[in-house]
C-alpha cells in the first residue's frame, strides 16, 4: 500500500480494523485487545522460520515493525481469525 504510513495504520488499528500483513515470510493478522495492547496471529507459517501462533505486542514494538511489513491489507470486524481458519 504506497502511502500507508504507521499512524493509518495506528487509527485503522484503533478504530477496530484488522491489519494483514507479512513479516519475515510468515503471514498474520493484528488487532487491538486493550490500550496499548496488540495481538498478533499467525495465519501462515514457513517451516524455515517457526514462530509462535499468537503473541501479545505493545505499539511501541508494532511501530517497530511496521518498516518490514509487506503486503499489508486492513479488514473490519475480527471475523475468520479463530483457530480452524489457518
Amino acid at each position: 500500500m504506497d502511502g500507508y504510513t504507521f499512524e493509518d495504520m495506528w487509527l485503522d488499528l484503533k478504530n477496530g480494523y484488522q491489519i494483514y500483513y507479512t513479516y519475515v515470510r510468515n503471514r498474520y493478522v493484528l488487532f487491538k485487545t486493550a490500550k496499548n495492547c496488540y495481538t498478533q496471529k499467525l495465519l501462515s507459517s514457513d517451516h524455515k522460520n517457526p514462530q509462535p501462533k499468537m503473541t501479545m505486542l505493545t505499539l511501541k514494538r508494532v511501530k517497530e515493525m511496521f518498516p518490514y511489513m509487506e503486503d499489508i491489507e486492513y479488514k473490519i470486524g475480527i471475523q475468520g481469525i479463530d483457530e480452524d481458519n489457518n
